[in-house]
């Protein structure tokens, strides 16, 4: 095929951070500097390109992580502007999954904060080679130093200012580049197209020396050449060709994380940030090749990033769009496809025709007729394929890693109007959970209720605001509700023995199980029966049993995690055993023992920080403690103080409005999910309407 860029010539890079510290308005300036936007739009006026959601610019935040391609440099750059709420971090999630860089951009005000961690860790988890960009260097507050000291003690990681800020605050005129070892002014005319090259101004020359001196000492470790000249103290010789090669592949090898600046609202140092994510991350040559699983054999296999290898892609996102119907995003890690051409899914064991093959700029489209190794496009026409699925060459199978999506910890019932609703209702699920993959909607047992489960109160909202608007659905919703886990503290044992006989032929299944606590490790099942008293195929039957029954739980209908089963015995009939008693079997023998093991209630924890001016403390504090929160620590930020603390999630609806009311609408707070723990006996019995001892 023919290609417009090299391989070596494309970068696939998000854009991630907390909410609200600039990143979608920080990607629209990318845009129309690379020339793709010819106006600039505003996230708080609703006219940003990349929020094109009806409910992201009522709201002016993120909610789809959108993809767009633009050129910088002869460069194709490929981005993905991801959330920033919590609520939707798997959608940051998948996207790290297939990019190669990213960039994390932070607020020069409020540094690291809670969400930035969180998307950091998923950074690492994906070994995706970061820069750092830090933001609003021109709001009140703001410190650059601050924000590189941070990321150093909250991240972990090792920021190497590459350049240095003129100025701060109302006084933020342009940027020191460490490299080239000029100024660059920002003169505000021509929406920042214009700018000034100058000399460093000679109060900043003693930070100017350190600051440099410290990157090319980062930059020796990764070149012999610079290293020597360290040693000869002949640093002023360091060419700035080499210390960006040095830097370049410290990145890569995510040993360092170069630090830039500027204000992307004022249209300040979004050209030195292009620079850098050029010259600094990863084209999908730099990073290891991608193996994956050949289902045929049950062997790894490594596919290269080259046109000439067999196709193969990983379907990260499905988009149900208005005009083309579904949309599979996918990357393309090896190979090349066309218009037309028949691809294999060889998790659903199917073959998939591509009817367009489209490149994305927000809710834009273009059409292509090919694309190749490296690319991140968007095909029209697959039927079958779902979120995390590997599309590859039939004759060369090959299953990529899958993706691993968390379980929602909030739930809401809803009831539909009327029965035309009903219908709507039912698509609408259908394709929203094929959407989102966090997304998820079952049927109550007990109350026949449709019940609606997400990842937190403005996830639920936003999906229920989708279900009204897009597909006309008229219902009454329900008040948020916990999603509760149980689980087992105790060993037990018990026999499940589930025996019908009839005139004809019978049911006949018994086993006997016993059950450990599995903390952290979820269900495992052991089959240690000797001589075969349960056959393999009736031992899957009791596996398959007990799990349907943990579903249910034993305590309050919650589901049982975290256990371990040991099949130790049982019997079998010669005519009357079949897999369908066993299941049975397994099932009661479940419920038998996990009564017995001492079962207790989880809830989801919340990581919450609070930051909070010093005369509402108090209040604060006394709040939280009536919440079942316990502090885990406290530190002053930016003039105020910054309250980390774990709070249940019960504890929280509702929390923003007690904030306001308790500080006058001057504390901020944010939370993220953490972990489960145990409900304590008096939340428990009013929350299972059981008594437990004491």
């Amino acid at each position: 095929m023919q290609r417009k860029f090299a391989l070596d010539m494309v970068r696939n890079i998000g854009i991630m951070a907390h909410i609200d510290a600039g990143k979608t308005t920080t990607t629209e300036r990318i845009l129309f500097y690379t020339g793709m936007i010819r106006k600039l739009g505003e996230v708080h006026d609703g006219a940003a390109v990349m929020d094109y959601m009806v409910q992201e610019r009522e709201r002016g935040i993120t909610i789809t992580s959108a993809a767009t391609t633009t050129v910088w440099k002869n460069h194709q750059i490929n981005i993905i502007d991801t959330p920033g709420h919590v609520d939707f971090s798997v959608e940051v999630e998948r996207s790290l999954r297939v990019l190669d860089g990213a960039v994390a951009v932070f607020c020069a005000k409020g540094g690291v904060e809670p969400q930035s961690e969180n998307v950091w860790r998923q950074a690492n988890t994906y070994k995706v080679p970061r820069i750092a960009f830090v933001n609003k260097m021109d709001i009140n507050g703001a410190n650059f130093d601050n924000v590189v000291r941070m990321m150093r003690e909250r991240l972990h990681t090792n920021p190497v200012p590459v350049v240095l800020p003129i100025g701060k605050e109302n006084e933020f005129e342009g940027i020191v580049d460490l490299i080239s070892g000029k100024a660059i002014y920002y003169t505000g005319a021509n929406n920042g197209m214009d700018f000034e090259v100058k000399d460093v101004p000679a109060y900043m020359e003693d930070d100017f020396r350190k600051a440099r001196a410290h990157m090319i000492e980062e930059a020796a470790n990764f070149d012999d050449d610079i290293f020597e000249k360290c040693i000869m103290e002949d640093t002023d010789s360091v060419t700035e060709e080499a210390l960006v090669k040095a830097i370049r592949k410290g990145t890569i090898e995510m040993a360092i994380t170069p630090v830039l600046c500027g204000s992307s609202y004022r249209n300040k140092g979004i050209q030195r940030l292009l620079d850098a994510i050029v010259d600094f991350l990863p084209s999908p040559t730099d990073i290891p090749s991608i193996t994956g699983k050949n289902p045929r054999v049950d062997r790894e296999e490594v596919r290269h990033p080259s046109d000439d290898e067999p196709f193969s892609a990983l379907v990260f996102k499905i988009l149900t769009d208005e005009y083309v119907g579904k949309l599979a995003f996918i990357r393309i890690y090896s190979g090349q496809i066309k218009t037309g051409m028949m691809v294999f899914n060889p998790g659903k064991n199917e073959n998939e025709r591509i009817g367009r093959i489209l490149r994305m700029n927000a809710d834009d489209r273009e059409d292509l007729t090919e694309a190749g190794a490296g690319e991140i496009v968007a095909l029209v026409g697959l039927k079958k394929s779902t979120t995390g699925d590997t599309l590859c060459d039939k004759s060369h199978q090959i299953v990529l890693e899958n993706m691993v999506f968390p379980e929602p910890v909030i739930k809401v019932a809803i009831e539909p109007k009327t029965k035309a609703s009903q219908e709507r209702m039912n698509t609408a699920i259908l394709k929203l959970q094929e959407e989102d993959p966090t997304f998820k909607a079952y049927t109550d047992k007990d109350t026949g209720q449709i019940i609606i489960a997400g990842m937190g109160e403005l996830h639920l909202e936003i999906i229920v605001d989708r279900m009204f608007r897009e597909f006309r659905v008229e219902a009454n919703v329900g008040k948020p509700q916990v999603s509760y886990r149980e689980t087992i503290t105790k060993t037990a044992k018990a026999e499940g023995k589930f025996v019908r006989q009839t005139g004809g032929h019978g049911q006949y299944g018994h086993c006997v199980i016993e059950i450990e606590p599995n903390p952290g490790k979820g269900y495992e099942f052991l089959n240690e029966t000797v001589g075969g008293v349960v056959p393999k195929e009736f031992a899957n039957a009791v596996s398959e049993g007990i799990q349907e029954a943990a579903k249910a739980g034993v305590m309050a209908g919650y589901e049982c995690v975290d256990f371990k089963v040991h099949l130790v015995d049982g019997s079998t009939h010669e005519v009357d055993s079949s897999e369908m008693a066993f299941k049975v079997a397994g099932s009661m023998a479940f419920r038998s023992a996990a009564e017995k093991a001492a079962p207790i209630l989880l809830e989801p924890i919340m990581k919450v920080e609070i930051d909070v001016p010093d005369e509402y403390v108090g209040d604060v504090m006394s709040n939280l403690n009536s919440r079942r929160g316990s502090v885990r620590g406290m530190e002053l930020k930016n003039g105020v103080q910054a309250i980390d603390c774990d709070v249940p999630l019960s504890e929280m609806f509702g929390y923003a409005t007690t904030l306001r009311s308790l500080t006058q609408g001057r504390a901020t707070f944010t939370m993220l999910f953490d972990h489960y723990a145990q409900v304590p006996l008096n939340v428990a019995e009013k929350v299972t309407g059981r008594k437990f001892s004491r």
